[in-house]
């Protein structure tokens, strides 16, 4: 956890002069997390003055620590820092905490550079996080600032791709570089690629108006085109033949990418190897990195990274989630949505979770807004169908996710995770949904890549949790001697699920007497739906003539592993069941069942044709498909958040508003009598 910049790892003073260390929270929070105290006045020969990187500010602190004796500590934003800029709003999510200079400062050595010179970067677990790490960032399209659109597609291939930067930024002039770096750099490329087209990329800040750049759109040479949009960088690397850069982080980028950039400066990246350098590298940088190596310096051992959800400081992969979640929800809702089929005690909580939404009933009137459509997946029409397919408006289907909640959606608890699919959804496996999709590519994935949603399930497991985490009593059920203990989780018959995915059996009593044909010797325990039992929905039946015992208020992540094998139609807790080893047979078709690791008695999908991992299914369900909302930071999350969330309680406080309604909607469905009249 520790960076190479926070020293001995003991507390110390540091003293600043500038504002900034005062007034940027988030900054002086991960410093008081790496052990610094920070401080006004005058240091002593025994204290640290920090600065911010070579800020106009910095030669105030530069100034005392010469005249004290003071350690001059040198502070800038880590390589993955936010969605947007700091000068947009956003805080970092890491720093770089260098005692020996700066990283982009070459005419001295800095910390990271001395990570790349003296390191022995061989050990594997080390490399093999790095290797994790680019794979993800490669996968999620993250760069230094993540608010970039994967789904804009770059020129045609075989453009040279030319960095630019913001003026006046001290990494140009202290990488041995100035303003004329970039027309040199310019007509370099031009020589070198004769009549190949030139593509320029601008800056974000540049683009947000923040800080000028170095070219002018209307004085470019013919063939010379600046791309100012949002284009994820990873985008524009593909279709490269040649990248060429001055001091940018893109070039670092490159690298991973598969390109050797050609440098016109001297940035940290250059004379170890990896880049065609036009500038004269230290001499101190004699040796020859892999791309490996030089992450696991730059990404896991240079920088302090700091976790927003739980106040703490953190490892690169826990930034990466964050990343992960925070990019997508903004990739995803950056156009906004309208929001059709909505039920009034649901919209604020969508509001929260997906931004600005216009709420709609009507179909013509949503596909003709012009943005996004989404619609609760129960609530989907072919009449939307045939709007969206007119005006050529995507519609997503809305449903919630598989770690749902502590409390009934029934009782209108709010979800914690919502699935949002443009395929279809996972409980109908009538056409193939986004999640089919997700664990057919994660059973090709490469083994270790999956470690995360091992550790996840582990996880879940070891803390109890399951989709509605209602808790209840420890069971106390003890099968008689020689009789396997068969598990039937009974369901909700008018859900959508079994009207899609069940096949021929349809209802909890027809459930019970498979379960006690296919086992007839077994120890059968009946676990009717929780919503059936609160009289909130269909459902009920007379097991006692089919169930050797029948539970309710018991915890079902304490009754799963007293089951030798759970029998369901498409229940999820088949889902939790196999998350924790207990064999399950499945006599519909849920969106675990088909894929090799569940007993199928059911109609199998075609379209489930891959063998995934236990491993690959979990990474799928439970960190690719769903959305989390943090209930605490009001942001989106990774998974593992979502699970401290629901094991802690914290910001899962119930509204009592919601609870009232809950209780009228029940009542109102009992009284059938009502709406027969």
């Amino acid at each position: 956890m520790a960076g190479a910049g926070e020293g001995s790892g003991r507390r110390r003073r540091g003293y600043h002069f500038n504002a900034g260390f005062l007034t940027n929270a988030r900054v002086r929070r991960i410093l008081t997390l790496a052990g610094h105290d920070l401080k006004l006045g005058k240091p002593g020969a025994q204290d640290d003055v920090l600065v911010w990187g070579h800020s106009p500010y910095a030669p105030r602190g530069e100034a005392v620590a010469q005249a004290t004796g003071a350690h001059l500590v040198r502070v800038e934003d880590a390589f993955l820092r936010s969605l947007h800029p700091g000068r947009s709003g956003d805080a970092p999510l890491g720093l770089v905490i260098d005692r020996k200079g700066i990283y982009f400062d070459a005419t001295r050595p800095s910390d990271l550079e001395t990570l790349l010179a003296t390191h022995p970067l061989d050990d594997t677990g080390l490399l093999d996080r790095a290797r994790d790490a680019l794979a993800r960032i490669a996968e999620a399209h993250l760069t230094k600032y993540a608010a970039v659109d994967p789904t804009l597609d770059p020129p045609s291939p075989g453009y040279v791709l030319l960095i630019d930067q913001t003026r006046g930024d001290a990494s140009i002039r202290l990488g041995q570089a100035n303003a004329d770096s970039f027309a040199e750099m310019l007509a370099h490329a031009q020589e070198d690629h004769p009549g190949a087209p030139i593509v320029i990329k601008t800056h974000p800040e540049t683009r947000a108006g923040h800080r000028p750049g170095h070219f002018d759109p209307a004085s470019l040479p013919p063939g010379v085109t600046l791309d100012d949009r949002p284009i994820a960088p990873r985008r524009l690397f593909e279709g490269a033949r040649a990248v060429y850069c001055v001091t940018s982080l893109l070039g670092f980028e490159a690298i991973f990418a598969g390109h050797r950039p050609v440098t016109f400066g001297v940035p940290f990246y250059a004379g170890w190897g990896l880049t065609d350098d036009r500038r004269l590298t230290p001499a101190r940088r004699q040796r020859h990195l892999t791309k490996v190596q030089m992450a696991a310096a730059a990404l896991i051992l240079y920088p302090t990274w700091y976790d927003p959800y739980r106040d703490r400081l953190c490892e690169v992969e826990d930034v990466l989630a964050t990343l992960e979640a925070q990019a997508r929800a903004w990739r995803e809702d950056q156009a906004g949505h309208v929001a059709v089929g909505m039920r009034a005690w649901k919209r604020r909580h969508m509001v929260q979770s997906f931004g600005r939404l216009r709420f709609e009933d009507d179909p013509d009137k949503a596909a003709a807004d012009g943005r996004p459509v989404m619609v609760w997946a129960g609530r989907e029409t072919p009449e939307l169908r045939a709007a969206c397919s007119a005006a050529k408006r995507p519609l997503c289907r809305v449903e919630d996710g598989l770690l749902r909640s502590r409390g009934l959606g029934a009782d209108l608890v709010p979800p914690l995770s919502l699935v949002l699919d443009d395929l279809g959804i996972y409980y109908d496996p009538t056409r193939e949904s986004r999640l089919d999709r997700l664990i057919a590519e994660a059973a090709v994935m490469d083994p270790k890549r999956l470690y995360r949603a091992e550790r996840l399930v582990a996880r879940l497991v070891a803390l109890g949790l399951t989709k509605y985490n209602l808790g209840g009593a420890m069971p106390e059920l003890t099968p008689p001697e020689g009789r396997a203990l068969i598990l039937v989780p009974g369901q909700v018959e008018d859900d959508a699920s079994i009207k899609l995915g069940a096949g021929a059996v349809r209802t909890n009593a027809g459930l019970l007497q498979a379960a006690r044909n296919l086992h007839p010797e077994g120890w059968i325990v009946y676990k009717p739906h929780p919503d059936v039992v609160a009289g909130l929905r269909a459902g009920a039946v007379e097991a006692g003539g089919l169930a050797d015992a029948v539970v309710t208020d018991v915890d079902t992540a304490a009754l799963l592993p007293l089951a030798s094998r759970v029998v369901t139609m498409t229940s999820a807790m088949g889902f939790e069941a196999l998350l924790r080893g207990v064999p399950v047979t499945v006599l519909g078709a849920p969106f675990y069942a088909g894929w090799g690791l569940t007993r199928d008695l059911g109609p199998v999908p075609k379209h489930r044709t891959a063998r995934p991992s236990l491993g690959a299914l979990a990474h799928a369900a439970l960190i690719r498909y769903p959305r989390y909302h943090d209930p605490v930071t009001g942001l989106p999350c990774p998974a593992e958040v979502a699970l401290d969330r629901l094991a802690s309680g914290e910001g899962l406080r119930g509204r009592p508003g919601l609870r009232a309604l809950a209780k009228l909607q029940g009542w109102l469905a009992g009284q059938s009598w009502l709406w027969r009249r």
